[in-house]
């Protein structure tokens, strides 16, 4: 089963480190992947650009509505991901909890599905 690990930061946390501290968990973040690849559990990893870079598109009727980021209505935002597979949901939750990330950030672990599955 495929599940994918968002991470999910405070906007203001990166703005608050230094570029030293970034690069630091960064570079946990890119091990905790090699590990992940050795263990041939990892399909796809990526860090993501703060939400300010982002736009959000929606289409009612005829035009499409575009809202450039930053998205004033979350405090938080996607930072990156991991897409794993993995024999079961608990096996996933126990790869979320070896993050880094989880020390600095919220890993939210959600199993990949046709979107008409409940």
């Amino acid at each position: 089963m495929e599940y994918l690990l968002l991470i999910v930061e405070a906007r203001e946390d990166r703005e608050s480190r230094s570029e030293d501290e970034g690069r630091a968990l960064y570079d946990e973040m890119v091990r905790f992947g090699e590990d992940l690849t050795a263990r041939e559990k990892l399909l796809a990893s990526r860090s993501l650009r703060p939400d300010k870079h982002g736009v959000r598109i929606q289409q009612r009727g005829t035009r499409p509505t575009l809202l450039d980021g930053p998205f004033t209505e979350s405090k938080e935002m996607v930072g990156g991901f991991y897409l794993i597979d993995c024999a079961s949901r608990e096996e996933a939750i126990a790869i979320a909890g070896q993050c880094p990330a989880a020390r600095f950030a919220i890993v939210e672990v959600r199993e990949c599905a046709p979107c008409y599955v409940g």
